[in-house]
């Protein structure tokens, strides 16, 4: 989607350790109408694919979600961090490491809201290493729910999550794919699609 990679490379700030940071328009400070875009593309690259449910984790991943739903029509669900004393009855929990934070946590889904009549497309902001996106599809396959596949706004495909997850099956629909950047001069190259 080149209005996402130009967007990138005119607020997108890299930093040392192989971090982007946009957060003046993704995922901090938000650019409703560029999400409006990011969740009408989403919906012509997966329309046909029988999405019933839209899955992300909190919070980055929620509004891309809420607007990608409203082309759907479809509700969002996602997967809580910290468990909370309003999360009642049973639970998907699985394991996830944050690229962005450096640690692990339990992200938790309710039974009530997937199970397996759900067709279910996984949005992120970011893919780096594919842990995050790892646990979402954990619980999906806990859920019994199919998994129509991923899209990521931006990829950072000089990173491992991408390809082993492609090698895996899933169908990941990247809107920008960073191929390099270099904290240095702040140059980035993204890859053709």
């Amino acid at each position: 989607m080149k209005e996402m990679e130009q967007r990138i490379l005119k607020d997108g700030n890299v930093r040392a350790g192989n971090v982007l940071k946009v957060d003046t328009f993704l995922n901090h400070q938000l650019d409703v109408e560029l999400l409006d875009h990011v969740g009408a593309e989403f919906y012509r690259l997966y329309k046909d694919a029988g999405v019933n449910k839209i899955l992300t984790i909190e919070a980055s991943g929620i509004a891309i979600a809420c607007m990608t739903a409203r082309h759907f029509d479809v509700p969002v669900v996602f997967a809580k961090k910290a468990k909370s004393r309003n999360l009642d009855g049973e639970l998907y929990t699985s394991l996830v490491k944050s690229f962005t934070y450096g640690k692990e946590y339990n992200v938790t889904v309710s039974q009530k809201f997937l199970g397996p009549d759900d067709t279910v497309l996984i949005l992120d902001d970011f893919l780096a290493d594919g842990k995050a996106m790892d646990g979402l599809l954990d619980i999906c396959n806990q859920a019994g729910a199919k998994v129509a596949g991923a899209g990521i706004c931006i990829e950072k495909g000089f990173q491992p999550g991408g390809a082993r997850l492609r090698g895996q099956g899933v169908r990941i629909e990247s809107l920008a794919i960073v191929e390099e950047m270099d904290d240095t001069t702040g140059t980035i190259r993204f890859r053709e699609q």
